[in-house]
Formats: C-alpha cells, structure tokens, sequence
C-alpha cells in the first residue's frame, strides 16, 4: 500500500471517528431533549387534570346551589 494510500485511509478514519463522537453527542442530546418532554408532558397532563377536576367540583356546587333555590 502506498503512502499516498495509507494516508488517505487514515484521515478516513479520522473523520469516521470524528463523525462518530459527533453522533454520540448529538445522540445524547437528543436523549435528554426527549426526556425532558416526556417530564413536561407529565407535568402538563397533571395541571389538566386538576383543572378537570376543579372545574367538575365547581360545576357540582353550582348545581347544588341551583337545586337549593
């Protein structure tokens, strides 16, 4: 293999490994982000359903204040 040859194939695979990190950083960030909309989801699905039920509860009284009247 010539020198020219070999070079070549190394600086391939500098770049091979290079582009690897870059994947493994992109990848963990893109783990993270998705973690971190799952919490949010959570959170946003607990806040509904407190409204839900703050609602339903206001919703019973003013009943019970029509049928008393």
């Amino acid at each position: 293999m010539s020198d020219d040859a070999l070079k070549s194939l190394e600086d391939k695979i500098d770049q091979l490994i290079a582009l690897c990190a870059q994947l493994n950083r992109e990848n963990r960030a893109l783990k993270e982000e998705n973690l971190n909309f799952q919490q949010e989801r959570r959170d946003l699905i607990a806040k509904n359903e407190l409204a839900r039920e703050r609602v339903e509860s206001t919703l019973q009284r003013l009943r019970s204040m029509e049928a008393a009247s």
